[in-house]
């Protein structure tokens, strides 16, 4: 078998329609597009969902509903980590502990509040948590440490 000699296999390929040509072809005089309106003429056309004038559905529908996505992440400061007795701190300990609603379902721990050089002063593992960067250090400082998902 040679590159030069590849081809597809009988009848997979078919021969594009040829249109405008004639009687015989099947596709002559109207070329398939029936007879005069918007869509026999060149360049003829509309936007999408557009019902001739008529209102359209997506605009005789009401409007209804947004879920925000907010309430699903929360930010925990530095100082309120070294409030906790685990060693090991992920989702369910900070639930426990009262700093994350029953419907978050991601969490980030920052630096702010309490200065950024104050770490948890202790050693700490954060485990499915995201951290900043200079939450991270501080935790890295005191002999933490970050575990990512």
């Amino acid at each position: 078998m040679k590159l030069n000699t590849l081809k597809p296999a009988t009848g997979a390929r078919r021969n594009a329609k040829r249109v405008g040509r004639g009687p015989g072809s099947g596709n002559g005089k109207t070329a398939g597009r029936g007879h005069k309106g918007q869509r026999s003429r060149a360049g003829g056309y509309h936007k999408v969902g557009f019902e001739g004038g008529q209102m359209p559905l997506q605009r005789r529908l009401p409007k209804r509903g947004f879920r925000s996505r907010r309430g699903e992440v929360a930010e925990i400061r530095l100082r309120d980590l070294a409030k906790l007795d685990a060693a090991v701190v992920d989702l369910e300990v900070l639930r426990q502990a009262g700093l994350l609603g029953r419907n978050v379902k991601r969490a980030k721990v920052i630096a702010r509040g309490g200065g950024a050089d104050a770490g948890p002063g202790r050693a700490l593992t954060l485990k499915g948590i995201a951290a900043s960067k200079g939450a991270r250090a501080a935790i890295e400082q005191a002999g933490g440490a970050v575990e990512d998902r």
